[in-house]
Parts: C-alpha cells; structure tokens; sequence
C-alpha cells in the first residue's frame, strides 16, 4: 500500500514538471520578431 502511494506521489512529481517546463519552453517561443505580410503590407512586431 506505501509502496503504491509512493509511486502515484513520484509520478505526480514527474508530470507536474514536466508540465512546468512545458510552459516554459513555450513562454521562451514567444519572445522575439515576428515578421507578417497581410493586406495593408509588412508588419513587423517585436515580441
């Protein structure tokens, strides 16, 4: 029965960081210039 506990509380662990880090690799992806062409011409926007 501790044994189980155990191993559902590590698991926990493991998908919760994996989960932060996630996120944060995503919040990094978000930084920087992004370059568009659409009707009124080029845009550019620093992120």
């Amino acid at each position: 029965m501790q044994r189980t506990l155990l191993l559902v509380v590590v698991g926990a662990l493991v998908v919760g960081v994996g989960f932060l880090g996630y996120q944060y690799y995503l919040g990094q992806q978000k930084s920087g210039v992004e370059i568009g062409v659409g009707e009124r011409g080029i845009s550019i926007e620093v992120k």
